[in-house]
């Protein structure tokens, strides 16, 4: 029998019950009359406390809280993908036939379609020996991605029965096993704590980079498969921009995107944009290989705590059936406003800000559930994690974004200067860094060039040193540099508006294949090359700028077609061209 408890107190979403009445951290309780999801947070001898997922509005002392005798978990089978969800796996489609535009309180429905049938492929036989992680049947779940039912964790036993392909719902018996501790019947269904990280064989170093199509990402900044970035900015600075553009074209196999703490009106156009959008890898909907957990702002505070979580589990999930999945995290400034305001409450001691001292290893927690992986079924599988971080005024001296800094090797730094300028994505070279280069380095010479590394050092050289100039530009003006100086500033806004400036709704602009982006590094340092060579010859600057070569070069992303790279070879003997002009009218 379940254990349960009298409510004594409530502040907002923090509830407590006076005395040890037996219940276990981290367990899932139901409070009050209409039995609202909560969680037990902390126990000592006089009281035990409980956050609640939902309005507690009308709660009173004297109700009754029940546990439920297990933690906070998810539901895992088919019917995740191509889902909207809050944040403890709700289906919030669903919710919304049933009860209209307002979640109701304490609203109970099945977290997952328990009534749809799904075509299933048994791949087990009588006798077999399977343990944690084993696949045992294939589930096509969208057009997509095919669904690997898995045994749990910690499970293992000796087949002893196996139904007949056919047609099942997600709760009925497929495999039958025996264990030491007798007979055990597997579904498609798992339950896992969100908390609790999905365990694996082995984690691999960083060494091959998470594709994005996105230059200055690919080129400057690359984030690993399976590794962890930042994407800080203030308001207006495209955060949510960027991470549609990775969604969509990052070279992960699905998409888990948390809304956490988000405008409502925010997240409806992320819900309707996403539902429209194509895949460009399928050319079916992008929603059937992404799954949305949308926690608005005007949501409980506790349920976007705990969606954070709630989608990494699900991530590791599909990790575990050797996907690669992309985690976009809106924003964990949100999350961490949750944390404390919910600390807050609990009367601890705070830090910095306001936020509570643990802030620093709650987000190390969440970052480090990152990585890429060998899972228990030997099969391989990542996660990765970019997380946009939300700085009141864009101060990235606050505790959310230092903290964030320790903890990711990829920091993208989104600059109000240049979204205001449209110069998009507004990343600043200057003020961004990773660390996953010299990991990446092999893969780059391997599958794309030996050259890719030493060109791209060569171009951030280049912005450097604009930044420098610009510096003395300001104090005196661009006539007084000599025209070696001249041509860097040149040649610097080459980079920036041809190569670092990125069209999202031009068809060759908005992803760039990584072949194409060396050729254009390749172009524009040759461009460099020869102005170099006739600035040593003492030709002026002002008659290089008359050739009209620079902005040709800048075009070079819109002219050239990403299956057109023979092209490159138009614009070299163009640079010939406009060299051996010059050489002329020098002589």
């Amino acid at each position: 029998m379940n254990i349960t408890g009298k409510i004594y107190g409530i502040n907002g979403p923090i509830i407590t019950m006076k005395g040890n009445l037996g219940f276990k951290m981290s367990e899932m309780v139901y409070v009050g009359e209409n039995r609202l999801v909560g969680e037990v947070i902390a126990l000592n001898r006089e009281t035990t406390t409980v956050q609640v997922f939902e309005e507690t509005t009308g709660l009173r002392p004297g109700e009754q809280v029940e546990g439920s005798g297990r933690a906070l978990c998810v539901t895992l089978a088919p019917g995740i993908l191509n889902n909207i969800f809050d944040g403890i796996e709700r289906p919030l489609q669903l919710i919304g036939e049933e009860n209209g535009a307002y979640i109701p309180r304490g609203v109970k429905l099945d977290l997952l379609d328990k009534q749809k049938k799904w075509k299933t492929k048994l791949l087990v036989k009588e006798g077999d020996w399977i343990s944690g992680g084993t696949i045992i049947a294939e589930v096509p779940e969208t057009s997509a991605i095919v669904h690997k039912v898995m045994v749990p964790p910690k499970t293992e036993g000796t087949v002893i029965a196996v139904a007949e392909d056919g047609e099942y719902t997600i709760e009925e018996p497929l495999v039958t096993i025996r264990t030491q501790t007798g007979e055990q019947q597997l579904t498609m269904t798992q339950q896992w704590p969100i908390r609790i990280p999905r365990p694996i064989q082995k984690r691999y170093p960083a060494d091959r980079p998470l594709v994005t199509g996105q230059r200055i990402l690919d080129t400057l900044f690359p984030i690993a498969k399976g590794g962890t970035a930042a994407l800080p900015g203030g308001f207006g600075t495209g955060k949510t921009m960027t991470q549609h553009q990775l969604a969509k074209w990052c070279d992960a196999d699905i998409i888990i995107y948390i809304g956490c703490g988000e405008r409502g009106n925010e997240m409806t156009n992320v819900l309707e944009e996403f539902s429209q959008l194509i895949d460009p890898k399928t050319g079916s909907y992008l929603m059937e290989r992404t799954v949305l957990i949308a926690n608005t702002s005007n949501m409980p505070v506790a349920a976007r705590e705990a969606s954070i979580y709630t989608g990494l589990t699900l991530a590791e999930y599909y990790r575990d059936m050797g996907y690669h999945v992309a985690i976009m995290a809106d924003s964990t400034s949100r999350w961490a406003e949750a944390l404390r305001e919910l600390s807050g409450r609990l009367e601890e001691m705070p830090a910095e800000e306001g936020f509570p001292a643990y802030l620093a290893s709650r987000l190390s927690a969440f970052y480090e559930r990152a990585g890429y992986v060998e899972n228990l079924n030997g099969t391989d599988g990542s996660v990765t994690i970019i997380g946009a971080v939300s700085p009141q005024g864009g101060d990235f001296s606050e505790p959310v974004t230092q903290h964030t800094k320790r903890f990711v090797r990829c920091f993208l730094a989104l600059d109000k200067s240049l979204a205001y300028a449209r110069h998009y994505p507004a990343i600043n070279w200057l003020t961004s860094y990773t660390e996953y280069l010299n990991d990446l380095a092999p893969w780059y010479a391997t599958n794309v060039g030996a050259d890719f590394i030493l060109c791209r050092n060569e171009l951030m050289n280049i912005l450097t040193t604009e930044s420098r100039l610009n510096e003395i530009v300001k104090l005196i003006g661009s006539d007084v540099l000599p025209d070696d100086q001249k041509l860097i500033l040149e040649i610097a806004k080459v980079i920036r508006l041809g190569f670092l400036q990125q069209n999202a709704f031009h068809a060759e602009d908005t992803f760039v294949p990584m072949k194409k982006q060396l050729k254009m590094m390749e172009t524009i340092l040759y461009l460099y090359e020869k102005c170099q060579s006739l600035i040593g010859m003492g030709m002026p600057m002002a008659m290089l700028r008359e050739q009209n070569i620079f902005e040709k070069i800048i075009a070079i992303k819109y002219d050239v077609a990403n299956k057109e790279l023979e092209k490159f070879e138009e614009y070299k003997q163009m640079i010939d061209e406009f060299y051996q002009n010059l050489v002329q009218i020098n002589a």
